[in-house]
């Protein structure tokens, strides 16, 4: 076999080639990286929003709190159950109508988008312990006030702090605190009192969905199977994080598929980079090729020290671009909850994994693109090497 240091001699002599080419497959490890944390931070946004203990009822044939109404007769059914933990907040069960409004954005670039306005009892925030104020006070029940989550706070015109917004004319909001929810798509959203905001679009004797906390999370089989059996109820009850999973697909699938199609184009450019780079080292070292046949070593071993050659050079590449790709982590990026049809605010979230399949990614390039110059090499024949 050549020995390893001839490839990192070849690769040091070749800087600025080196360089460049390096460079393209860092481009594609960078945006190939990037989709996947993409998705990842929607997943994670989205999935851990929910909790195992926790369901969430809508009525049958909706698959969103969006198009579902239910009725208090039913909120107060849900209650009857022996699964329900009575000793949480709202007797275990609270019922919420959600609906998105229109606000434009604080940037002055005129442009809008769909913030998700929840309405909730006064119970609400105790039933999810992982909200806490950060600024400001929560809102008094029974009055117009609301709290925005901390990742749209200030984005939308009268959003923030302080300040007010309409959801129907005459019908201002006035936010009097902030919130966070430990990064979840919950984060994304307005709360409010329940009667105000189902009163301010004309819903007051009904509500989009209802969350029921469980004694347990292995209570959810027996509970489900008696709440749909009941054909007065027509309900369609799921684990609130089976909601939030299914309702993260579509958006990651949808985020991370655009991204794989941008890198796999710029894939194309970066294995054609590699494989002029290949090719020119194959030509301007025919000489030192066709020595290495004299003194015996066969085709398979040039082959072999070309592709490792472009595995060298795949891997520069590769931790360049994952080099510069974990700074996407201090990154917020805006993007619309295809289940809501508002917008939610993710962070890119790198793990492992992603770090693993992009540096694979990488030598697979590196590979494609040096497979033809390193037969192209290995063909040479060291007489009409030497005479050349």
């Amino acid at each position: 076999m050549v020995p390893v240091r001839y490839n990192i001699r070849s690769l040091l002599v070749r800087k600025v080639t080196t360089f460049a080419t390096a460079i393209g497959i860092a481009l594609v490890v960078f945006v190939f990286a990037a989709a996947q944390m993409l998705g990842e931070g929607v997943n994670r946004a989205l999935a851990n929003s929910g909790r195992t203990d926790t369901v969430i009822v809508l009525r049958k044939g909706s698959d969103a709190e969006l198009s579902s109404t239910l009725d208090g007769e039913r909120l107060n059914m849900l209650r009857s159950n022996s699964a329900v933990a009575s000793s949480a907040p709202g007797g275990g069960v609270i019922g919420e109508s959600v609906l998105v409004i229109t606000a434009e954005l604080a940037d002055g670039s005129g442009g809008i988008s769909n913030v998700l306005l929840r309405g909730m009892p006064a119970d609400g925030m105790k039933f999810r312990p992982e909200a806490r104020i950060v600024s400001g006070r929560a809102p008094s029940p029974g009055t117009n006030e609301v709290i925005v989550g901390k990742s749209i706070s200030g984005r939308f015109e009268g959003i923030a702090p302080g300040k007010t917004f309409e959801v129907r004319r005459n019908r201002p909001l006035l936010v009097v605190g902030e919130f966070e929810t430990g990064g979840t798509s919950y984060q994304s959203e307005v709360w409010g009192d329940l009667d105000t905001i189902r009163a301010s679009v004309g819903r007051e004797s009904v509500v989009s969905s209802a969350r029921v906390r469980l004694t347990s999370a292995s209570a959810f089989e027996g509970y489900r199977a008696a709440m749909e059996a009941d054909k007065r109820l027509n309900l369609k009850v799921m684990r609130e994080d089976d909601y939030f999973k299914k309702a993260s697909e579509q958006t990651s699938g949808f985020l991370a598929g655009m991204g794989m199609v941008i890198a796999i184009l710029f894939s194309i450019a970066a294995m054609i980079g590699a494989a002029i780079t290949m090719n020119g080292a194959v030509a301007n070292r025919t000489r030192e090729i066709g020595t290495l046949r004299a003194l015996g070593f066969s085709r398979l071993a040039i082959l072999t020290s070309f592709m490792l050659e472009a595995i060298f050079l795949s891997l520069i590449g590769a931790a360049i671009g994952l080099l510069f790709v974990q700074l996407l982590a201090l990154v917020s990026f805006p993007t619309m909850n295809f289940q809501t049809f508002s917008e939610i605010v993710i962070r890119f979230a790198a793990t492992p994994a992603i770090m693993i399949s992009s540096t694979i990614f990488a030598v697979a390039m590196g590979l494609l693109g040096g497979l033809a110059p390193a037969i192209r090499a290995a063909r040479i024949s060291p007489v009409e090497a030497m005479r050349g």
